[in-house]
C-alpha cells in the first residue's frame, strides 16, 4: 500500500493571497426588472391639482357593455341586472327582467356548428355564454365574407325578437359554444302582458330608425354643417356642440411601500456602497414595476378597464394572426403608436407570420430592436398576463393591446405630479419615517400615478389570444 506523501508548499497561495486582495463587488442584481417600455413611451402629463379631469364631447348613444354571466353546478344563467344592460331592456322592471331571464334555455354547439343560417327566418335571440362564433355572409359573388367574431359576453340575433325577417347572415361556431337562447314567440307573449315592455321595445326600434341620421360613429349628435356649392346663399341653420356633463376623473393612484434598514447597518457597513441608497435603489425599482402593472390591470383606472365593447375583437383562430393585427389597425387607425403584448404573444404572432411567410420587419428603439407589423412596434410587456385559470383568463391565453398616445392625439396618457416634496424621482417621494424600539430607520416611499384615455377609438385590445399553439413543419 502506498502512502500519499503530500508535496511542499513552494510558493503563496491563491486562498491566502486573497485575504489581502480587494474584493471588487457589483451593485445588488434584481431579476424582476424589466425594460418597462409601457412607462417609458407613454407621454406623462404634469397633473398639478391631483386630479385629472377627461372633457369629451356628449356622448348619445353609448356602446352597450359586454354582459357576464354565472356558473351553477355546470349550468349557465344571466342575472336581471346584467340583460338590463343591453339596449332592448333598459328600463324594464326588475320583477319583469326575473321573468325574461327564466324564459332562456341553454343551447351547446360543437365547433363547425351553424347557431344561424343565412335567409332562414329569425325566431331566436342568442346570448353567447362562452365560446366563440363568427359572423359571415355570402358575398355578391358566392364568397363569404366575415363581417365579426363574437364571443363571450356578445349577443347576436336580437331583431329576431322584433319582426321575423330572414337572417341577413351565418353564426358559425369556431370553437365549442354555450349560448343562451329566447324564443321569439315567448317574448310575444310577455310584450302582450306587459305595456311596459312593448313600449321598451317600439322605443328602441325608434331610437334606431333616428340614430342613422342624427347620430355618427362616435355615438355623438350630429352638428347642422350647410353645404352650398350653386345658387345663392340659404339661411344657415344654428347648431351647437355639447359636453358631457359628468365627465370621468382620476384621481392619483399610489403605490407604497415603508423601508426599514437597521441603523448599524446603516452606519457601518456602507463603504463601498451606501446601504440605504442601494435598499431604496431596489425598492423604487419595485416601485415602478408595479406601476406598470397598475396602468394596465387596475379594475379602476387601468387600460384594460378603460377598453370600450366596441374596441375588444376576438382572434378567429386563437392564435394571434396577421389578419387578426390588421383588424385591431383598422379600430386604432389614427396614428397608431404602438401594439403592446405579453412576449410569449410576440413569439404566438412570430410563428403565425413564419407559416405564411411574411416575417415582420424589426426597427430600433431605444437601442434594442422590435418587430413591426404594418410599420407599428409590438412592444413587450410582462405585465399583460398569461392565464393560468385563477386570474380571470382561460388558460395559456391573453391580450394584445393598440393604442394611440398624447394629449394632443385624443390618446392614451400617462399621469403623474413632479415636483413634490422629498422627491426622489420625478413623481416618487422618500419621507422619513422615524426610529423603531428595534433601532430600524423607517421610509416611507410612495409613487404617486394613473393614466387615461382620452377618446374611445385610442385604445383597442384583441383578447383570449392564445399563445401555446405550434406547427410541425416537417409533416
Amino acid at each position: 500500500m502506498n502512502e500519499t506523501i503530500d508535496q511542499p508548499q513552494q510558493a503563496l497561495s491563491a486562498r491566502a493571497a486573497r485575504q489581502l486582495a480587494t474584493t471588487t463587488k457589483s451593485a445588488p442584481q434584481m431579476g424582476s426588472i424589466t425594460p418597462r417600455w409601457l412607462l417609458k413611451l407613454l407621454p406623462w402629463v404634469q397633473v398639478n391639482s391631483g386630479t385629472y379631469r377627461v372633457n369629451r364631447r356628449k356622448v348619445i348613444v353609448k356602446p352597450e357593455v359586454k354582459v357576464r354571466f354565472n356558473l351553477v353546478d355546470g349550468k349557465v344563467s344571466i342575472a336581471p341586472d346584467q340583460l338590463a344592460q343591453l339596449n332592448l331592456f333598459h328600463g324594464v322592471s326588475t320583477p319583469l327582467l326575473e321573468q325574461i331571464v327564466g324564459m332562456f334555455t341553454e343551447q351547446q354547439y360543437a365547433m363547425g356548428d351553424h347557431v344561424i343560417k343565412e335567409g332562414e327566418p329569425g325566431d331566436t335571440f342568442f346570448l353567447i355564454a362562452s365560446g366563440k362564433v363568427e359572423i359571415n355572409q355570402h358575398g355578391p359573388h358566392g364568397e363569404k365574407l366575415v363581417l365579426d367574431v363574437s364571443g363571450s359576453g356578445d349577443y347576436v340575433g336580437e331583431m329576431a325578437l322584433l319582426d321575423k325577417s330572414p337572417r341577413t347572415a351565418n353564426v358559425v361556431a369556431l370553437v365549442p359554444t354555450t349560448a343562451l337562447t329566447l324564443k321569439r314567440s315567448q317574448f310575444l307573449e310577455l310584450m302582450e302582458a306587459s305595456p311596459l315592455l312593448r313600449e321598451n321595445v317600439e322605443a328602441a326600434i325608434q331610437l334606431r330608425i333616428a340614430q342613422r341620421k342624427t347620430i355618427n360613429e362616435a355615438g355623438e349628435n350630429v352638428a347642422y354643417v350647410e353645404t352650398n356649392y350653386e345658387g345663392e346663399q340659404r339661411t344657415i341653420e344654428s347648431t351647437f356642440i355639447d359636453y358631457e356633463e359628468n365627465p370621468r376623473e382620476f384621481p392619483m393612484s399610489v403605490v407604497q411601500a415603508i423601508l426599514k434598514v437597521h441603523t448599524r447597518i446603516a452606519e457601518i457597513y456602507n463603504d463601498p456602497m451606501n446601504q440605504v441608497e442601494e435598499q431604496m435603489r431596489l425598492m423604487i425599482e419595485e416601485l415602478k414595476e408595479r406601476q406598470e402593472y397598475e396602468i394596465i390591470n387596475n379594475p379602476s383606472f387601468g387600460l384594460l378597464s378603460q377598453i370600450s365593447p366596441s374596441m375588444r375583437i376576438q382572434p378567429r383562430l386563437g392564435s394571434p394572426t396577421p389578419d387578426d393585427m390588421d383588424q385591431l389597425l383598422s379600430l386604432v387607425w389614427k396614428k397608431p403608436a404602438f401594439f403592446l403584448a405579453h412576449p410569449k404573444a410576440i413569439a404566438a404572432f412570430g410563428r403565425e407570420c413564419t407559416r405564411r411567410g411574411v416575417p415582420p420587419p424589426t426597427v430600433n428603439i431605444f437601442g434594442s430592436p422590435f418587430i413591426t407589423w404594418r410599420g407599428v412596434p409590438v412592444i413587450p410587456c410582462n405585465k399583460l398576463l398569461i392565464g393560468d385559470g385563477m386570474n380571470g383568463l382561460a388558460p395559456g391565453t391573453t391580450n394584445i393591446l393598440l393604442m394611440r398616445v398624447g394629449e394632443k392625439e385624443q390618446g392614451v396618457v400617462g399621469l403623474h405630479q413632479t415636483g413634490i416634496p422629498n422627491e426622489k424621482v420625478p413623481s416618487l417621494s422618500v419621507m422619513y419615517n422615524g426610529v423603531t424600539p428595534e433601532a430600524h430607520a423607517m421610509y416611507l416611499m410612495t409613487l404617486y400615478f394613473s393614466c387615461a384615455v382620452l377618446t374611445e377609438d385610442a385604445i383597442a385590445v384583441m383578447e383570449n389570444v392564445q399563445v401555446r399553439n405550434y406547427y410541425d413543419y416537417n409533416k
